[in-house]
């Protein structure tokens, strides 16, 4: 199994980055639908599609107008959307509200519960995170390997939610800034590096991919992975087109 990032940005798209979306070929999963989603056709290979939420802004969501362009070169049986109501309300109200996208693709709106079943015996759960207006991560378990996807959160090695990811092959977790910006992602409810890196050793995953990066930084080490790998050897940057084994 192999997941390949669409989009390693936040925020806005650059030169280098599309904002927010994950996708996991083989069972058919995305999670959140930044404007990386128009890479996606093909790479789909079956004929369902679930798309993970995380929360509403923007970034994360505006993808989901690019459907029909998917649909149009790739035949979909069924695409399902799942997210706390909440989300799937401001998506439905706002996103497609008929004075700003009226040709709203066919997707079914799932409000998430506690557990969902994926193909090939995998699971999803959700865990909240601090961030101003809301979001979630994700936990994927499948037999003999796991990862987990935190986005839109400040992190820190005490946060809440390390032991929801505790153990995870794959640690895909945002990094918005390096340390000498820390006040910043703090006012924006965003990570820096060292935090980032002290909660993966913390939680002792396998490895780590930072992402949902500063667009306005197009350099090749925008955040500083010597101060990471200091503290976590085993991590990455992700770049657009990253093809990650797991």
């Amino acid at each position: 199994m192999k997941v390949l990032v669409l989009g390693s940005g936040g925020y806005h798209p650059s030169e280098r980055r599309h904002t927010p979306c994950i996708l996991i070929p083989e069972p058919g999963v995305m999670l959140d639908a930044g404007t990386g989603l128009f890479r996606a056709a093909p790479h789909l290979r079956g004929s369902h599609l679930d798309i993970f939420l995380t929360h509403a802004h923007l970034d994360h969501v505006i993808g989901l107008t690019y459907l029909w362009s998917t649909l149009h070169v790739k035949r979909l049986e069924r695409i399902r959307v799942h997210a706390l109501a909440e989300v799937l309300r401001a998506v439905d109200e706002h996103l497609f509200a008929a004075a700003i996208f009226p040709a709203r693709p066919p997707l079914e709106m799932c409000p998430l519960p506690e557990v969902v079943e994926l193909p090939n015996s995998g699971t999803l759960r959700h865990f909240a995170l601090e961030h101003p207006g809301g979001s979630i991560g994700f936990r994927l378990d499948w037999p003999g390997r796991s990862l987990a996807y935190v986005t839109d959160t400040t992190a820190s090695a005490d946060a809440t939610y390390w032991k929801h990811i505790r153990g995870v092959d794959l640690l895909l977790h945002e990094c918005y800034l390096p340390d000498s910006q820390v006040e910043f992602a703090r006012k924006t409810g965003h990570s820096v590096v060292t935090p980032v890196a002290e909660l993966a050793r913390r939680a002792e995953v396998g490895r780590l991919i930072l992402l949902h990066v500063n667009p306005l930084d197009t350099s090749d080490d925008p955040v500083g992975l010597d101060a990471a790998r200091a503290i976590f050897p085993a991590t990455t940057l992700a770049e657009d087109g990253m093809e990650i084994p797991v």
